[in-house]
């Protein structure tokens, strides 16, 4: 068992330093969990953390999956092989600056809804997922011969509330479904944070980034007969669209409080250790003075980089690590293998207007609603609507738009909303307006939305995608035709070759092109020479890109190529250049074109 007793750890009765790091299983393709794994133990942790995503498991209402790339039990088992002991953090909530913070998008359909509380509905889904959950993975506890030696209630909660009753309910939920490992929560390093979110009787660990012997002051004084822990030990930090790359703290920084936490006997878990990549539209956001959604890599400033690299932060942090436990110096595991192919010429297209209802999901709407009514988790959604009238000149107004929407009268793009330039400070609103000039007929609107990341941490966790109402001089427009276009993987569509594939085209667009790779390695696509889209591998969506930064390359690891590849790439806005290449490592900095004519990038027809 894995108890903690007299200010201690022990394991099977045994004092236990608890080394840890931070893997997100669903973060890395499981052909390289054994590899992240192996660099953890070499660089002297003795245990992995992982979060566990909702979001991933129930992508679909009461549709589990728990096989392929969300394998949890067989992340868990990979790490027992190495010998690795596991901490396993359920949520429900996460954070983890992952899309929604890890819970379910079908969740908002649900107005009435009340996320993170003791309220039944939202209880009623939390219980369902968690008995699922623990279906696998109860069996692997310590207690039952395996090595998960405990597991995180909530996430965090004392930055959000102060409900007790739900820290409870939820305590309860896994000690009936047989959870009989050390439980603990976790919270910021101040008495606040610490007493919100803190269940009685349970350990309680403190998240920071700095300064050891400072941040744990608050949790010896609450705790002060049970071990110190930095349940998430922020060795560096995420990055947002529009920002510089983040690194975080030094690695001189990162040994020197090592040194500190193993000065004063107190567990940590390098939050990451790796952190991996937000494939897909996976990536979350913040949402405080402006929205600022975060980077399809999550790089972290980890000691293993995104592709699985040593650093100098891994190196420094292995030098003390070994030093206080003793261990020798042996030869680490092999650097990844990266490579650099030749440049791929897009000479394929398909316009987004004429292949549009070859791959979307279409249904007839009275109202308008935000997708997640529509049972659409992300991607990109088009309400279109044809009415007649005799107007003077108004306006058009949309409501609660999230995030990016281009907005087309009778086929003409009139205006482009970007929720990133939204001063929430200064009074800004989610609320659009664009000047209708007077008509007397038939007028047609479509309103195309880009889904950025929904809100992973704060009071605007209710990040509703898409539109939630349109006026026209102050008459709500009903009669709506919606085109949902999750594109989780490339759509099947026709494309048609073109000999100067960059030209001529009404965006948006998809590009194709193909090359072959007879020896694989991991590489990076280099996006320079377009503007904002997402690329898929042989199908595989590997994210966003967006040309204001920082991030210009996306990793493209080995196991997604094949000896003859595709790549498909949907260009929103406008191609400067009609090939891609590819680089031995990421790009960083913003790849504007030095002449911005945005206003002028897209057409859409009225005909379909």
């Amino acid at each position: 068992m894995f108890v903690c007793k007299d200010g201690k750890f022990y394991l099977n009765g045994e004092e236990y330093k608890l080394y840890s790091g931070a893997i997100h299983y669903f973060r890395v393709l499981p052909e390289y969990w054994e590899d992240r794994l192996k660099k953890l133990k070499a660089m002297g942790l003795n245990t992995v953390e992982t979060y566990v995503a909702w979001n991933v498991h129930e992508k679909r209402e009461g549709e589990f999956v728990f096989n392929g790339r969300y394998d949890l039990k067989k992340f868990i088992e990979s790490a027992s092989k190495l010998g690795l002991y596991v901490i396993v953090r359920p949520g429900p909530y996460i954070c983890a600056e992952w899309d929604f913070g890890g819970f379910p998008a079908w969740l908002l359909k649900y107005e009435d809804i009340r996320l993170r509380s003791n309220e039944p509905k939202y209880m009623f889904y939390v219980k369902r997922y968690l008995e699922h959950l623990f279906d696998e993975i109860r069996d692997l506890q310590i207690s039952r011969g395996g090595n998960v030696i405990a597991m995180q209630v909530e996430n965090e909660y004392g930055s959000y509330g102060r409900d007790k009753e739900y820290l409870e309910a939820l305590k309860n939920i896994y000690r009936d479904n047989g959870i009989d490992c050390l439980l603990f929560t976790s919270d910021g390093e101040s008495r606040t944070n610490l007493s919100g979110g803190s269940l009685q009787n349970e350990l309680m660990v403190a998240n920071f980034g700095s300064h050891p012997l400072k941040k744990f002051a608050d949790l010896k004084e609450l705790q002060p007969n049970k071990p110190l822990v930095c349940g998430e030990f922020w060795c560096g930090w995420f990055t947002n669209y529009g920002g510089s790359y983040n690194a975080g703290s030094s690695a001189t920084q990162v040994a020197s409080y090592l040194k500190e936490f193993i000065k004063m006997d107190a567990g940590f878990n390098f939050y990451m250790f790796h952190g991996g990549t937000n494939f897909g539209f996976s990536a979350g956001a913040n949402c405080y003075g402006r929205y600022t959604p975060d980077i399809t890599s999550y790089d972290y400033g980890a000691p293993l980089t995104e592709w699985g690299e040593y650093t100098e932060k891994y190196h420094l942090s292995r030098e003390v690590l070994h030093k206080a436990q003793g261990l020798p110096m042996e030869e680490l595991p092999p650097s990844p293998v990266t490579k650099v192919y030749d440049n791929v010429k897009l000479t394929e297209v398909a316009e987004l207007k004429d292949c549009i209802d070859d791959f979307c999901v279409k249904r007839d709407s009275h109202l308008i609603y935000h997708m997640e009514h529509y049972g659409q988790n992300q991607g990109y959604i088009l309400y279109s609507t044809e009415f007649s009238g005799n107007y003077a000149d108004t306006t058009l107004t949309l409501s609660e738009v999230h995030d990016i929407a281009y907005v087309y009268v009778n086929g003409e793009l009139r205006g482009r909303f970007n929720r990133l330039d939204v001063d929430y400070y200064k009074g800004g609103s989610d609320t659009y307006k664009i000047p209708l000039k007077a008509f007397n007929g038939t007028i047609r609107i479509d309103i195309l939305v880009e889904a950025m990341g929904r809100v992973n941490y704060g009071d605007k966790l209710y990040d509703r995608k898409g539109v939630g109402e349109v006026k026209i001089a102050d008459q709500r427009i009903y009669d709506w035709t919606v085109r949902s276009m999750e594109m989780e993987s490339a759509p099947s569509i026709n494309f048609s070759s073109k000999e100067n594939a960059k030209e001529n085209i009404s965006y948006p667009a998809f590009f194709r092109g193909n090359f072959t790779a007879k020896e694989k390695g991991d590489t990076f696509i280099d996006l320079k020479g377009f503007t904002k889209g997402c690329v898929f591998i042989n199908g595989f969506n590997l994210g966003r890109y967006w040309n204001i930064g920082p991030e210009r390359t996306l990793y493209i690891p080995s196991p997604l190529l094949r000896e003859e590849n595709e790549i498909v790439i949907f260009e929103q806005e406008r191609a400067y250049q009609n090939e891609v290449s590819f680089t031995k490592n990421p790009i960083y900095g913003s790849y504007l074109p030095s002449k911005s004519n945005s206003n002028k990038l897209l057409k859409w027809f009225k005909k379909r």
